[in-house]
Order: structure tokens, then sequence, then C-alpha cells
């Protein structure tokens, strides 16, 4: 069955830096949009960054310019390389493959606090 399998969440501080990776176990990675959802708690599920099977990126406003998604198809490894964290940025990261009905890993928490 496909995995996706998140890790390198952490606690940061604020103004702080983490990479995050998804390891994905799924035949044709190349093909698929990859892109890094978050879920604080008490709100809803959101798209920050994605990175499609032409290798376009797209980041919502919030973290434009501080987060950078990327992707190694020969290790089907996508990364989200975090900068300049801020508490806003608390929640769940969850790696998803092929839009919000494709497929989904479990997540990774990011807590960024002083």
């Amino acid at each position: 069955q496909v995995q996706l399998v998140e890790s390198g969440g952490g606690l940061v501080q604020p103004g702080g830096s983490l990479t995050l990776s998804c390891a994905a176990s799924i035949q044709f990675f190349k093909n698929y949009n990859v892109a890094w959802y978050r879920q604080a708690s008490g709100k809803q599920r959101e798209s920050v960054a994605e990175v499609t099977n032409k290798n376009i990126t797209n980041y919502s406003n919030s973290v434009k310019g501080r987060f950078t998604i990327s992707r190694d198809n020969a290790k089907n490894t996508v990364y989200l390389q975090m900068n300049n964290l801020q508490p806003d940025d608390t929640a769940a990261y969850l790696c998803n493959a092929g839009g919000p009905l494709g497929y989904w890993g479990r997540g990774t928490q990011v807590t960024v606090s002083s």
C-alpha cells in the first residue's frame, strides 16, 4: 500500500529553522503533485506549499519567502525547509500526494515557542 511518512518536526524557538521530510513509498512518484498541509489546533487544514510533477512550486502567502519546498524524485522524498519560524506556524504538518483525495501521511508536529 502507498505510504507517506513525515519526519523532522520538533520544538523550535521563534526565528528558528526546521526541515521536514516526506518519504513516499509509491510507484511513479515523479508523476505526483506533492503538497505540505498544516493543521493548527482548532483551525482548518491549509495547504502551505506544493510542488507539482512539473516542478512548479506554490506557497501560501503566510509562508512565502520563508518556506521552500523541493523534491528529490530519485529518493522519493519531498522536503520543506522552514525558516524564520513563528508561533503561528505551530501545527501538525502533513504530506499529501495526488491532491486532497489522494494519499496522506499521518503528520509531524512543529511547535514554535519560547
